[in-house]
């Protein structure tokens, strides 16, 4: 009897601090870009809050619409570009985050969405071996560079999904930035950029669907070019690999945050994205991986030398295409099942 007092006695003096254990699951891609969240924010979010954060990897629209569907979500916030966040919304994916949930009058009026917290901004341009084209030779600068085989031989490697692939091959087939979606908008112009791609196919060695492996195809120099994401190439270049970035032309995107409909943890969540898109705080993350801040007063906090590495500068974003959400969400699904069987030809 003294043994189960005493057992009772333990069980209810733990009781209450099980109960007020606050957590939280983020899901994200892994690699480079959730290692940099981490250390820019879980870690120092979780010491301040005393809110633990699991991780997670692979949150794609399928994995999440199954999730809610079935109404076993397990994770709280989750990370996605525009394309993604646009998807999601359509299926109606996402919490709605109200300005009293997260305020948000100090991040950039073309970064705001109703569903989705802003987290970062970061491009798709050309990333190419400098064993390749060095420094004392032609290299490669323009979309339009891309293309040319005949100036710069070697294999490519280009995205299996078609965000952004359609509208650099519009770019290299001369079409000007202010008429990309004009363009796309007719059957003739998403031909006119399947066929620009199609062409190139032959030199295309790797369709990749992760982030590191156009920085893998470069390195290993199975690839002498690759489209892909600005900081994966910076961190390509940081470990030493030979890569270089063409900064000429570049299709900026905007990276959110969003919490699934029915996420077990709201309340966490939404101190989370509080936390991060603080200027201070979202600062910080361009310390570990190379994507520029959603808010202009983050600015104050990144010093000229870090900032040469960015993709959002003013000087930078002068010859940049952002890539247009509204109108993936809209034409989405016809043109990637269009690029998909261009692919499969």
């Amino acid at each position: 009897m003294k043994k189960l007092l005493i057992a009772a006695a333990v069980a209810a003096l733990l009781a209450p601090v099980a109960a007020s254990a606050k957590e939280m699951t983020f899901a994200s891609w892994g690699g480079a870009y959730q290692e940099a969240i981490r250390k820019a924010w879980i870690t120092p979010f979780s010491k301040e809050s005393g809110i633990k954060v699991e991780e997670d990897t692979g949150p794609d629209t399928a994995k999440i619409k199954a999730m809610v569907d079935t109404k076993s979500v397990t994770w709280d916030v989750v990370t996605g570009g525009g394309g993604g966040l646009m998807r999601g919304v359509k299926l109606g994916l996402f919490e709605k985050i109200t300005p009293d949930m997260v305020k948000t009058d100090h991040v950039l009026p073309g970064a705001r969405n109703d569903y989705a917290i802003p987290s970062e901004i970061f491009s798709t341009l050309i990333g190419y071996s400098t064993k390749a084209f060095p420094a004392t030779g032609a290299q490669p600068k323009s979309f339009a560079d891309f293309w040319d085989t005949a100036k710069f031989p070697g294999k490519r490697t280009l995205p299996d999904a078609p965000e952004t692939v359609v509208e650099a091959a519009l770019l290299a087939d001369g079409v000007p930035m202010a008429d990309v979606y004009k363009t796309l908008s007719t059957e003739a112009g998403l031909k006119r950029a399947l066929d620009k791609i199609r062409a190139l196919k032959p030199q295309v060695a790797v369709w990749w669907s992760s982030g590191a492996q156009p920085v893998q195809a470069l390195g290993s120099g199975d690839v002498v070019m690759a489209l892909g994401w600005n900081g994966r190439f910076q961190a390509g270049i940081d470990s030493k690999l030979p890569i270089a970035m063409a900064w000429d032309q570049q299709i900026p995107q905007v990276g959110f945050f969003m919490i699934p409909k029915g996420a077990p943890n709201k309340a966490e969540a939404v101190a989370f994205l509080n936390y991060m898109v603080k200027p201070e705080n979202n600062a910080r993350l361009s310390e570990y991986v190379a994507y520029g801040p959603v808010t202009e007063q983050a600015w104050a906090s990144i010093d000229a030398a870090r900032a040469a590495n960015l993709p959002s500068t003013p000087e930078r974003l002068k010859n940049a295409l952002f890539l247009d959400i509204e109108w993936w969400a809209e034409n989405g699904a016809k043109v990637t099942e269009a690029y998909k069987t261009m692919l499969k030809e």
